[in-house]
């Protein structure tokens, strides 16, 4: 298959996440100012979106707590630096078993479940150009943990988003949720082209191989708009492979903590690494302007 390289390509650095990282880095940013900061540091670092959970300040733990939320998102726009703001929509789907021999009642200390509105609303308070919309049920490398998104609850947070003018982020953890969310396009719930990120090697998802990569990539419709990551030493090849393949690319402390061996890395860091073997390959670096035409995004002024 002849390669189909992206020319131009545009580089999300997803900032903090909601992994338990807070204490295996001094690095991964907790207040809203430090998430801010990061933020804004990786955009003149040249990332063009900024992907954004938001923690407890004090403990360093996820949280959903819209005045975070809100927080970060005025510290960015109030910023004079421009970038694609994208806030995760992922939160909230959190369901922890008991043991095996008597899973229920669920871990009540552990499971984060609510509806739709709720998952949803800090994305109608703060307005981000983009938000993450993860299409599918997925077990992860947890006993009991299971990120949980029926399709009811799909359906649902997707039309918000698309009534609030939102750009959907479908995160794809594996190739059924490619099937669904070209499912809900063609259902008008989504509209097209889509955006979509490929996440690869997070267990138990797709696993982290060129074959299974390819599959995916396989996958999107050819008018959509995609990018991708892997996780930990494997994040650099991967925007190498991304590009080669067609699309954009994603890092970040999200996604891992290190530069090189024993060197701990800044979200910065991590973008101007990519920079570098982007361009290497003799791509160019879009703007946070050009993504907004290509992603026909509407950016929100500050509050």
């Amino acid at each position: 298959m002849p390669l189909s390289m992206t020319k131009d390509v545009f580089i999300t650095c997803a900032v903090t996440g909601s992994g338990a990282t807070q204490d295996r880095s001094p690095h991964v940013p907790r207040s809203p100012a430090q998430i801010a900061g990061s933020a804004i540091a990786a955009a003149k670092a040249g990332a063009a979106i900024v992907h954004c959970h938001v923690r407890d300040p004090e403990t360093g733990k996820p949280s959903r707590d819209v005045a975070l939320y809100r927080e970060v998102t005025e510290r960015i726009r109030d910023s004079a630096t421009d970038v694609v703001l994208n806030l995760t929509a992922g939160m909230g789907g959190d369901m922890v078993f008991g043991p095996v021999e008597s899973p229920l009642p669920f871990n009540a200390q552990s499971t984060d479940m609510v509806g739709a509105t709720e998952r949803m609303r800090h994305i109608a308070e703060c307005l981000p150009e983009i938000c993450t919309l993860d299409c599918g049920t997925m077990n992860f490398a947890e006993a009991d943990y299971v990120m949980t998104n029926t399709p009811g609850m799909l359906r649902a947070m997707g039309q918000m988003m698309t009534d609030l003018g939102v750009c959907p982020e479908i995160e794809a953890f594996d190739t059924g949720h490619l099937w669904f969310a070209k499912q809900l396009v063609s259902e008008g719930v989504l509209t097209s082209p889509a955006l979509v990120q490929l996440c690869m090697g997070v267990p138990w998802g797709a696993p982290n191989d060129l074959n299974t990569f390819m599959a995916m990539v396989n996958n999107v419709p050819t008018d959509w708009n995609w990018s991708a990551f892997s996780l930990g030493r494997d994040q650099m090849p991967y925007v190498a492979a991304s590009v080669l393949a067609g699309g954009n690319v994603r890092v970040g402390l999200e996604d891992n903590l290190w530069l090189g061996k024993g060197q701990l890395a800044t979200n910065a860091q991590l973008v101007e690494r990519a920079v570098g073997i982007i361009q290497g390959l003799g791509a160019r670096i879009m703007t946070p302007a050009e993504v907004r035409t290509k992603l026909n995004l509407t950016k929100r002024a500050p509050k």
